[in-house]
């Protein structure tokens, strides 16, 4: 039973350190297949009628990685 638990707590280790390698390497956030919200045209999820502090400096920063990146 021990062996059992240690050897799926390794595989879930193993699969987390792979996740973890795969964004330190790509530096891409995780998304969903589909898209989310942006595939339906929205730019943002509230009803504001203007973005707060917090969303405009995610932008600028979002805007700026964009800018930086190399292909």
């Amino acid at each position: 039973m021990v062996v059992t638990f240690l050897l799926t707590f390794a595989v879930f280790v193993l699969v987390v350190f792979a996740m973890s390698l795969g964004w330190i390497i790509k530096r891409k956030s995780i998304q969903g297949s589909c898209g989310g919200i942006s595939s339906l045209g929205l730019e943002k999820v509230c009803d504001c009628p203007e973005p707060c502090d917090a969303r405009k400096k995610r932008i600028v920063r979002e805007a700026q990685r964009q800018q930086n990146r190399i292909l």
